[in-house]
């Protein structure tokens, strides 16, 4: 989620069947408008995680987008637990040329201000998007977008690059779909958090009544939605901001706290676990964690004293071959989180372990004569420095643990002296994408569950990490995947991706992780298992 490329190419067609019948099955689907939430208690949210920014067009993180998802709605969403879309804002979606979808807005939708919501402000959120391109922004979703028409108010015409692209439905449902008020936000930079706040231009769920950015922000029902998630169960929630995970800890066991989303640590959750009153939900989750090399800064980067391309490669292939993924996994997160090698998580169709078998003992373990062959092939001097930088509040406390074993493995070879630096999130975010940071943690989650969401947002000319990485023929490959409509063809191209980015290291996986949510157990409306497909949302939340 940085600098964004608006002329990606084709996502695949295959990925997820979204064919003719199911999306004409769209159309004609309605549903009816939201009343004001009749639960009469209130219902607090804890999380550590930090808002980057209230405008949709510039942040796609987390931490916003907890708030976006209940304050925004989109044209099409996905229900919890599903992978297709299905209509939200929209009546309905259909293709009408080979490069072409119709939607079809709903009746009498408005915004929270009383604003009509049309599809001139549809036109004029997607034209912004990719206007703006914000480096924090989503814009590269929309890769595939030539041109959007408003030709009737109650209709909108999304013309396309590439033809067939049967995605492109499940890029509407995503952070990039996001329906902004053209009277509130303008055309071509990003709007400040108090303003929109004061514009009241909500069309999701809630709406914002009082604002103190990563410290309380208070919602309220909001009587003007007219999605498909329906009244919400709840009139008012509360999200609370904590810097410390512990106190955020202690707050849910107490009760002070109903509902914790994002992020205590393996240890508390194993706490809460027994406690009376306190539930922890756990799941699979999408998550996954990796370090990013920025090929400008990184040693004998493009823009260091002594750039050096053989040397600098086989810097990135001795750390990939140094690290111990299982111990991260077992030691700090008690094997919550698993073992990842490879950008895509283990489960999705096309995953392939290609860091197992080209780095380390090439069964998964660390390899330091590995390491050193490869630095000394290279002619590096050793120990080589390595500033790492990492975020605690944005990806939870244990991010230090993680990071501290991290840098005890790598100089444990003898090959590297790791200097270890944190910065808080909302920095965070604007320092790696100026080249701040020669490595750094990042994490991802899904927008739609498809091997290609974890592919072409990070090796694309101008992807999401911003690291300067650039592989032709990485590209050419995911470009053929995205376009490729036979699943077994399709694999195939994906293994190759990746097996050709694992070789240049321009990022290095880590652990695919868990999700973990906490309630007090008066609070229904979250599963006790959550699927990879889970999104925490609040209309479904009540209590007793």
């Amino acid at each position: 989620m940085a600098q964004h490329n608006t002329t990606r190419p084709l996502r695949a067609l295959g990925a997820i069947s979204l064919g003719t019948v199911f999306l004409a099955a769209l159309t004609g689907c309605t549903s009816s408008r939201s009343s004001t939430g009749t639960g009469e208690a209130a219902i607090t949210v804890g999380t550590t995680d930090q808002v980057t920014a209230l405008d949709p067009a510039g942040s796609w993180d987390a931490g916003s987008g907890t708030i976006e998802s209940e304050v925004y709605a989109t044209l099409l969403s996905v229900k919890n637990g599903a992978t297709k879309v299905s209509p939200d804002l929209a009546k309905g979606i259909e293709p009408t040329g080979p490069k072409e979808y119709t939607v079809t807005l709903k009746k009498d939708l408005r915004f929270a201000n009383g604003h009509r919501l049309t599809s001139s402000d549809v036109k004029f959120s997607f034209d912004r998007t990719v206007r703006i391109a914000d480096e924090n922004g989503p814009s590269s979703l929309l890769y595939d977008l030539d041109s959007v028409a408003a030709p009737a108010p109650d209709k909108v015409v999304f013309t396309l690059k590439s033809a067939d692209d049967t995605l492109f439905p499940q890029v509407l449902s995503t952070a990039a779909g996001y329906i902004v008020d053209e009277q509130v936000f303008p055309p071509d930079k990003i709007l400040d958090d108090k303003a929109i706040v004061a514009g009241k231009p909500w069309n999701g769920p809630y709406g914002v009544r009082s604002y103190d950015k990563n410290s309380l922000v208070s919602f309220t029902a909001n009587s003007a939605y007219g999605g498909a998630l329906g009244a919400a169960r709840t009139r008012n929630i509360q999200l609370k901001y904590y810097t410390d995970a512990s106190n955020l800890k202690l707050d849910v066991q107490q009760g002070t706290v109903d509902a914790v989303y994002r992020t205590l640590t393996t240890a508390d959750l194993d706490d809460l676990s027994t406690k009376k009153d306190v539930k922890v939900h756990t799941g699979s989750g999408n998550g996954i964690r990796y370090i990013v090399f920025d090929f400008r800064t990184q040693p004998y980067g493009t823009r260091t004293k002594k750039p050096d391309k053989a040397k600098a490669l086989a810097v990135r292939q001795a750390v990939a071959d140094s690290v111990d993924r299982a111990q991260l996994a077992r030691q700090v997160y008690k094997n919550s989180y698993q073992p990842l090698y490879t950008s895509v998580p283990d489960g999705l169709t096309g995953a392939t372990a290609s860091f197992k078998s080209l780095y380390g003992d090439e069964k998964g373990g660390p390899d330091k004569a590995a390491a050193a062959a490869r630095l000394k092939a290279a002619k590096v001097t050793t120990p080589v420095t390595l500033n790492l930088q990492y975020n605690s509040d944005h990806y939870g406390s244990s991010s230090a643990d993680e990071y501290a074993l991290l840098k005890t493995q790598l100089e444990a070879t003898g090959l590297f002296t790791v200097n270890l630096q944190s910065t808080e999130w909302t920095q965070y975010g604007k320092d790696r994408v100026k080249h701040l940071y020669p490595l750094y943690q990042l994490g991802w989650y899904a927008d739609y569950l498809d091997a290609d969401n974890y592919l072409s947002p990070f090796y694309s000319a101008n992807s999401w990490v911003a690291n300067d990485y650039s592989d032709p023929a990485v590209r050419e490959l995911i470009k053929k995947e995205e376009t490729e409509t036979d699943t077994t063809e399709r694999t195939e191209l994906l293994k190759r991706a990746q097996d050709k980015a694992a070789a240049s290291v321009p990022l290095l996986p880590l652990l695919q992780g868990s999700t973990a949510i906490v309630t007090r157990s008066d609070v229904s409306g979250v599963p006790d298992e959550l699927s990879s497909a889970y999104q925490f949302r609040w209309a479904g939340l009540a209590k007793k």
